[in-house]
């Protein structure tokens, strides 16, 4: 029978499963109390980093409906709970995990989709989403330039194909 402790932890990681964007489990051996501390402060106010318990956490993942992760709950894991920008919070634990390797990314979970710690440094890789909104409004400003261009050139086009048509008539006319 578990107590009511663990059932409220398994609840609160549940919880925090099920409101999170993203999950990415690590492993944080040999790190310090500050380490962690800066951690935490470098995720910034869009994730939640918590050390847990495997077996209790593993619980709550299953019961979420997140079970890809099971294998890599071993050692000592803490989880980042991310609800903003996935991409801003994997580029922060991967500029963590360059200067302190006792940091090891496991593993994540993105809307549901389980990714390794290769996808987890891609999305770091990633641009953020307001520099992708700016380069597809730039994009979308171009194409629609593009089009303007497209639509001025086809009545001037017209115009001076019906004025060479008019002058070549007038020629074989005169010439008559």
């Amino acid at each position: 029978m578990p107590t009511p402790n663990k059932a409220a932890s398994v609840a609160e990681l549940k919880d925090a499963f099920q409101s999170s964007n993203a999950a990415v489990l690590t492993e944080y051996r040999g790190l310090t109390v500050a380490q962690l501390k800066t951690l935490r402060r470098s995720l910034g106010e869009n994730a939640q980093y918590a050390v847990v318990k495997n077996t209790l956490t593993k619980i709550a993942a299953n019961q979420a409906g997140i079970t890809a992760l099971d294998e890599h709950f071993a050692g000592p894991t803490a989880v980042a709970f991310i609800t903003g920008d996935p991409v801003e919070s994997a580029k922060s634990l991967r500029d963590f995990a360059k200067e302190n390797p006792n940091l090891i990314i496991k593993a994540g979970v993105l809307d549901g989709k389980a990714l390794t710690a290769d996808e987890i440094k891609k999305l770091a890789d990633l641009e953020s989403r307001e520099v992708l909104l700016s380069k597809l409004a730039g994009a979308f400003k171009g194409k629609q330039s593009q089009a303007a261009s497209l639509f001025q050139a086809l009545p001037s086009k017209f115009v001076r194909t019906a004025e060479a048509l008019r002058v070549k008539l007038a020629e074989q006319g005169g010439a008559e």
